[in-house]
């Protein structure tokens, strides 16, 4: 579904830019474009992943439309994206995650910030903000996010007077940080694609990781003013004091995995493999060190490489054709030609995502559209990071986005009681509205990204 919509909104730019006079839209393939909606059509209403029909259909238009002899390259095409150094960092980052949930360390930073957070107004529930905010940092993943916080949160909210829904949508929103906040796996994923630097786009997210954890905290404190829950006992501050302590291990990798990328001592991959290390001895301290643990770690690691690689085979597969055709440079120049200002056709990008995210998962939307809307970004005269930035927070809204972002169907099926899947989307909604105005504040205020990495 996500390539037809892509693919029609193609057209609709070449409708447009036929009205308006577009110098680029006589090279762009609509009849080609055409038959590739309908196999799309086919394919999805088939149930084909997105992995095979990337793959699939790749092959189907090189046949049809390419002159050239693309089957001797293929081999290539795929054997190149994937032996990249620093997609290493990805399944690093992802087994760093598992560790550090096999280690029991979420469950101890849970507790020590619901002592210190608890009888704020919104109690637990900027606890989950919070947590999920600091395991973002270890984690590179939103769904590890959120499944992470939401097995260790939701035990404490059964016996409580918390609304449901709001619970859920805190959780939800607290996992979309998880690709935000560095060392995000998406940023990883787009600057493999557009050549831009890792280090640049995650110095870049620092600030609108705090806008956005800002703006869910008054969200979260307007809402427990207008419904007070009764406060807990107080807790001494000694007490609070020593449970900091279970922050240590969490705060060390942090430090060792961004410390060393921000202070230029290692690239992204290789504070991934420290990170990785990092992770081990906090296992050990912990006592939950094993052969057993580090091989479930390494299962689930590979489980979700394979899913990430395979569409990125895929979709490398398929923009090899469409580059091949010609589409990325005529629609980026038949879009530079339309008498409309830049900002316009960047709140049609963005529209055009938020729609997508409303019925597909946010890696897909990446792979499959980056490198035919880059090109058009960059004709339009924009910072490569800071587009970084806005297609990343765009692919989080996609993940909490009804009816099928993928962290909202996560903490359903990780509630203990039995109750409707609308108790999360009702609860996410607020927070996805919030999310939203972090977009137009920062298109507004590019700097909010940008002044960080310039400086």
């Amino acid at each position: 579904m996500i390539a037809v919509v892509f693919l029609l909104i193609l057209l609709a730019v070449s409708v447009g830019a036929a009205m308006f006079g577009g110098a680029g839209v006589s090279q762009i393939p609509v009849g080609q474009i055409l038959m590739l909606v309908g196999l799309f059509c086919v394919f999805f209403g088939a149930g084909i992943y997105i992995a095979a029909a990337l793959g699939i259909l790749g092959i189907i238009a090189g046949f049809a439309f390419s002159d050239r002899p693309f089957w001797n390259f293929i081999g290539q095409m795929v054997w190149g994206p994937t032996t990249n150094f620093i997609l290493v960092a990805v399944p690093l980052f992802l087994l760093m995650g598992e560790i550090m949930l096999r280690a029991g360390l979420s469950d101890k930073l849970y507790r020590s910030l619901n002592q210190w957070l608890e009888r704020v107004p919104g109690g637990l529930l900027h606890t989950n903000i919070a947590a999920s905010s600091v395991f973002s940092a270890i984690s590179g993943s939103s769904v590890a996010t959120a499944a992470t916080m939401g097995s260790v949160a939701l035990p404490y909210f059964r016996q409580s007077q918390y609304s449901p829904p709001m619970v859920l949508g805190s959780l939800a929103a607290g996992g979309a940080l998880g690709n935000l906040i560095p060392p995000g796996i998406t940023f990883i994923v787009y600057a493999l694609i557009t050549e831009t630097s890792v280090g640049a786009l995650y110095t870049a997210a620092i600030g609108p990781s705090i806008l956005v954890v800002m703006l869910f905290t008054l969200l979260i404190l307007w809402h427990g003013v207008r419904h007070p829950m009764p406060k807990p006992a107080p807790i001494p501050l000694a007490v609070k004091i020593r449970g900091l302590l279970d922050l240590l291990p969490t705060v060390v990798l942090i430090l060792v995995v961004l410390g060393t990328i921000y202070t230029g001592l290692a690239t992204p991959t290789e504070s991934a493999a420290l990170g990785v290390m990092a992770a081990i001895i906090a296992a050990a301290f912990a006592g939950r060190l094993s052969l057993s643990m580090l091989h479930e770690s390494a299962k689930a690691t590979a489980r979700t490489t394979a899913f990430i690689g395979l569409i990125l085979c895929g979709a490398y597969l398929l923009n090899y054709i469409f580059g091949a055709l010609g589409v990325p440079r005529a629609l980026s120049q038949a879009v530079s030609d339309l008498p409309v200002p830049p900002w316009v056709i960047m709140i049609l990008i963005v529209g055009f995502y938020l729609a997508l995210g409303t019925f597909m998962e946010g890696f897909s939307m990446i792979v499959t559209t980056i490198p035919v809307i880059f090109p058009v970004v960059k004709a339009l005269g924009y910072d490569p990071v800071w587009f970084g930035v806005m297609v990343t927070m765009l692919v989080e809204i996609a993940l909490i986005s009804p009816p099928d972002g993928t962290v909202l169907y996560v903490l359903q099926g990780m509630r203990g009681t039995p109750g409707p899947i609308t108790d999360v989307f009702k609860g996410v909604m607020p927070f996805l509205l919030v999310y939203i105005v972090a977009i137009v504040l920062l298109m507004i205020f590019p700097q909010i990204a940008l002044w960080l990495v310039n400086t």
